[in-house]
Formats: structure tokens, C-alpha cells, sequence
């Protein structure tokens, strides 16, 4: 079959690879398509993923080709989408129901063979099948919303809630949307491009700024939350946590990256600086939140390109260009 594989640092190519085989409990998914995410940028730079080659893609959805021999929930032609994360249910993270903190994580197209490829194989367990209003190919959103809802259950959100939101990715626009069905009163957007600001204005926030000074809130925002993983929008959205309130570090930053915090003003202040790591117990009711219509996939997705362009569509998502990027196997 016909794969994306990043060989090594810096190196990723398109070519022929192995068919997948499934075990007992797995089945073969052919993958409609494929999102693009900070994640697959990290494994570029040789993080995360602790072997090279590996096949990317962690956010896919497709059709069941292949059953496990013991597999009898799904049936060859179900369309479903995939939660990549693959834990090992021994360890004391995963005892104490903190599976995404499993001391042994692993996640299909990290650490395993993923969906940047005609085929993938998915433990039967991890597969959710779609409503027949759904389309396959949007149904790849499913992953990206599902670690938004983990972020919300991080921040037990109140009514009423002031937001900040640095970034208008496709992350920060998730966040803005799950925002406004947690009943915020308020929720700003930070980001230096004109054209991502647009997306997020669209889809209703209450401001958009290309730096937060230039926003008019000198008490500062209940919640904080940064969508980038970049250390400068960081540091400056820890100044910007009102007295009482959490700061939610929700994107992916480099291993290198530093920010420095004021620990007087942690305690004096009483602010919550948290994090939100992947997916927990949030898969199966981000699809269900995702049939309700709650993302625009129109809105959404900017680019669809064929998997021999994976190269290219990694390369334009790393220059921060367009929203969510999918390739089509």
C-alpha cells in the first residue's frame, strides 16, 4: 500500500510500505482521510515518536476492510473513527483511570503504524462508528475535538467564565466553540494571522486582537488558554490570568521550550496553571457532540490534498498557512 513515512529527522517521503495485518481484536480501516497536527511537526523533529520510520497520522477516519479473528462489534463497511491512543491498562497511571498519563503511552501514528496511508489497523475497541449523516472524510475532526473536550473537563468550566484564547487554529477555533456551549460570557482571540482571526470572528467570538494588550480587559480573563505551544504567547498569557483564575497550557510546545512564572503571584493571586494532555474519556462523546453539528467541517478543513502531496501539506501546516490540512489516501 501507499504510506507517508517519516524516515528520520527532517525526512519524510511518500512510498510503498507493507500491508497491515490485523491481530485478534483489530481491524483494518481503508483511511478516507487523514488531519494533519502539531504532533506530526514533533515527530518531524524527532520528538515524540521514540523509533524512527514510522507511518504519521493520528487523526483519521475510514471504512472496516478486515476484522480480527475475534472481533464481532463491527462488520466489514462500517464506517467509524479511530481513537488513536493505545494504552496499556497496567501501569498506576491507567489503574487510577489516568489512561492518557499511561506510563507506557502509545498512540497509532506516533508510535505505531498510523492513518497517513491507504490502510491502517486500530483495536476494534477504539472505533466508533458514524451516524449515516456523517461523512467519513469529516469524521477525522473527531480526534482533535475529542482532546478539546479533555481540555474543558481539565478546566471544569464555570458559567459566565471571561476567555482568552491564543491561537485560531483549528485547536484555539475548537476551544471557541466548546467555549460557547460551556456558557462563557466572553471569549477573546489572539493571533497574528489576519486570515485565522477572520474564521474566528465567523464563528462568533467577542474579539479578535493580534495582542492582547490590545484588548480591553485590564483585571484580566478568568480562563487563559494557549493553542499555539509558542513560548512568547505563552509567557505573556500567564499575565493575563485574573485574580482566582487558570491558565490551561492546551498546545503542543517544543521540548526546549521556557517560560518563567511568578510564584508569589500564584499563591498571592490564588491562579491554577494546568495542562491538558490527549485524549481521556472523551473520544466517544466528542463524536457524538461532532454529530450534533457542533464544528463546521466547511469552516474547518482549508485544504484536502492527495496523500503523494503529504510532504507539501506538512510543510504548509508547519508555515502556520490554512486551518486543518487532510490528506486523502
Amino acid at each position: 500500500m501507499r504510506a507517508a513515512v517519516i524516515s528520520g529527522v527532517g525526512q519524510v517521503e511518500v512510498g510503498t510500505v507493507a500491508d497491515p495485518t490485523p491481530g485478534r481484536r483489530d481491524v483494518v480501516v481503508r483511511v478516507s482521510a487523514c488531519g494533519l497536527c502539531g504532533t506530526d511537526l514533533h515527530i518531524l523533529q524527532g520528538e515524540f515518536a521514540p523509533t524512527l520510520p514510522v507511518v504519521p497520522g493520528h487523526e483519521f477516519a475510514g471504512e472496516v476492510v478486515e476484522l480480527g479473528a475475534d472481533v464481532t462489534e463491527l462488520a466489514v463497511g462500517d464506517r467509524v473513527a479511530v481513537d488513536p491512543s493505545l494504552y496499556c491498562f497496567e501501569c498506576r497511571q491507567c489503574r487510577n483511570g489516568r489512561n492518557n498519563l499511561c506510563e507506557r503511552w502509545a498512540a497509532i501514528g506516533v508510535t505505531t503504524s498510523g492513518g497517513a496511508a491507504e490502510y491502517a489497523v486500530a483495536p476494534a475497541a477504539n472505533c466508533v462508528r458514524l451516524p449515516e449523516h456523517v461523512r467519513t472524510e469529516d469524521a477525522a475532526l473527531i480526534e482533535p475535538l475529542s482532546c478539546a473536550v479533555r481540555g474543558y473537563d481539565v478546566l471544569r468550566a464555570r458559567l459566565a467564565s471571561s476567555v482568552l484564547i491564543y491561537g485560531s487554529g483549528t485547536m484555539g477555533l475548537m476551544m471557541l466553540q466548546l467555549g460557547k456551549l460551556t456558557g462563557a460570557a466572553s471569549i477573546d482571540v489572539v493571533d497574528l494571522s489576519a486570515a485565522r482571526l477572520a474564521t474566528a470572528e465567523k464563528l462568533g467570538c467577542s474579539a479578535t486582537a493580534t495582542a492582547a494588550e490590545e484588548l480591553d480587559r485590564p483585571g484580566g480573563w478568568d480562563v487563559v488558554v494557549d493553542a499555539t505551544g509558542n513560548a512568547n504567547a505563552i509567557q505573556d498569557g500567564l499575565g493575563r490570568v485574573a485574580k482566582g483564575g487558570t491558565f490551561l497550557q492546551f498546545g503542543v510546545t517544543d521540548y526546549a521550550a521556557r517560560v518563567t512564572i511568578e510564584p508569589y503571584r500564584i499563591y498571592n493571586e490564588e491562579i491554577t496553571i494546568t495542562g491538558s494532555m490527549a485524549v481521556l474519556h472523551s473520544f466517544e462523546r466528542a463524536a457524538a457532540l461532532f454529530a450534533t453539528g457542533v464544528v463546521d467541517p466547511e469552516v474547518f478543513i482549508s485544504d484536502r490534498l492527495p496523500l503523494d502531496r503529504y510532504a507539501e501539506a506538512l510543510d504548509q501546516f508547519g508555515r502556520g498557512q490554512g486551518r486543518k490540512i487532510q490528506v486523502l489516501p
